[in-house]
């Protein structure tokens, strides 16, 4: 995880003001990946005290459409944030406790697959969800499973 100051020269990087919003919810990310909002929020307020879902959500737009975190939201998942960006990968999706992990491309460079028909797109990226059953759930471990009213929340 970078430090402050390689947070603040991220930001710089991309052309964003240094701000303490920013910085903070930039290293709840780098801390947790696949982090959702709500966990920013409260990670947001308890690096700065008060700061409103508003101000996390502009934030979180501005990471997202500068590319400094990749927004992903699996079906039936609330949206979620990751620093790991840039470098096309998928994700693999617990169906019983919606644990995510990040697994590497499938089959040669970015962007990974193609298609059977284009339709005369130039593609550049794939997003891929495998679905399944993490080891623990696997094995009869499974947590609660994940609560639809909680995931069909917020998408932001």
């Amino acid at each position: 995880m970078p430090d402050a100051i390689d947070l603040a020269g991220l930001l710089r990087a991309v052309g964003l003001r240094v701000t303490r919003p920013r910085l903070a919810v930039l290293d709840a990310v780098h801390a947790q990946p696949h982090v959702d909002t709500e966990t920013l929020i409260d990670a947001a307020r308890a690096r700065l005290g008060a700061v409103s879902h508003q101000a996390v959500y502009d934030v979180l737009r501005a990471l997202t459409d500068t590319g400094l975190v990749r927004r992903i939201q699996p079906q039936g998942s609330v949206a979620r944030y990751e620093a790991r960006v840039g470098d096309n990968h998928h994700h693999l999706v617990c169906r019983s406790c919606g644990t995510i992990a990040d697994v590497d491309c499938a089959v040669g460079a970015a962007p990974c697959l193609t298609p059977s028909d284009d339709g005369g797109f130039v593609v550049d990226e794939a997003e891929v969800i495998y679905w399944g059953r993490c080891p623990s759930c696997a094995a009869g471990h499974s947590p609660a499973p994940p609560d639809r009213t909680t995931a069909q929340r917020g998408t932001q």
